[in-house]
C-alpha cells in the first residue's frame, strides 16, 4: 500500500512540473550534419562588424530575435564556391520571421569578386554581405573556410561546422529547423 501512495505521489509530482524546455541542439545534432559541433550551452561570441550591400557596417545585433545560420566564405575558397547554391537554397526553403541566413564574404579585394559570384551562380535568396577586415573571422575563432555558424536569438553561437555541407539536404535542413526551435525567443 505504501508503494502504491508512493508510486501516485511520484506521479503527480511529475505531471506538475512545467513542461520541459526544448533540449538543447546538441542532443539533436548527433548524426545529421557531419561534423557539426553543438554545444551543450549557447555561447557568447566576439563583437564584429561587416558590411551590407550598400556598404553600411552591420553587426549581429542587427538580427536579434532571429536563428542566425552565418557563413563564412571566400571565392579563393573552392569548397565555399560548391556549397553556395545549398546555403541560397537553404535561404530560399527556409527564411522567415524566425530565421536568418548570413552570407559573410571575407574576400579582402573587396566587393566586386564576390558579387560576381553571386551573379555567375545565379544567388536568388541571400542577402549581400562582406567582412573585407576578417574581423568577423576572428570573433568566430576561425581556423579554416567556409565556416557555418548557427546563433541563437540572442546573438550566442549554438553550434557550427568547419568545412562545406550540403545545406539543403534534408538532414541539414532538419539540423536548422531544430536550430530554429532551440533558439527562437522563450516565452
Amino acid at each position: 500500500m505504501l508503494r502504491m501512495v508512493a508510486s501516485a505521489a511520484l506521479c503527480l509530482f511529475l505531471s506538475l512540473q512545467p513542461a520541459s524546455a526544448e533540449p538543447p541542439l546538441s542532443d539533436f545534432a548527433v548524426g545529421h550534419v557531419q561534423n557539426f559541433v553543438a554545444h551543450p550551452a549557447p555561447r557568447e561570441i566576439g563583437e564584429a562588424q561587416f558590411l551590407n550591400d550598400a556598404g553600411e557596417k552591420i553587426g549581429f545585433d542587427a538580427f536579434r530575435g532571429k536563428v542566425v545560420l552565418v557563413n563564412l566564405w571566400a571565392t579563393w575558397c573552392a569548397p565555399c564556391r560548391r556549397e553556395m547554391p545549398s546555403i541560397d537554397r537553404l535561404a530560399a526553403e527556409l527564411e522567415g520571421p524566425d530565421f536568418h541566413v548570413v552570407a559573410i564574404s571575407v574576400d579582402l579585394g573587396g566587393a566586386d569578386k564576390a558579387r560576381e559570384f553571386f551573379a555567375e551562380i545565379g544567388v536568388a535568396s541571400l542577402d549581400f554581405y562582406i567582412d573585407p577586415t576578417a574581423r568577423v573571422g576572428a570573433a568566430f575563432k576561425a581556423f579554416g573556410l567556409p565556416l557555418t555558424v548557427i546563433l541563437d536569438s540572442e546573438g550566442r553561437e549554438l553550434g557550427r561546422l568547419v568545412g562545406p555541407a550540403e545545406w539543403d539536404s534534408p538532414e541539414a535542413l532538419d539540423l536548422v529547423r531544430a536550430a530554429i526551435r532551440v533558439g527562437r525567443p522563450q516565452g
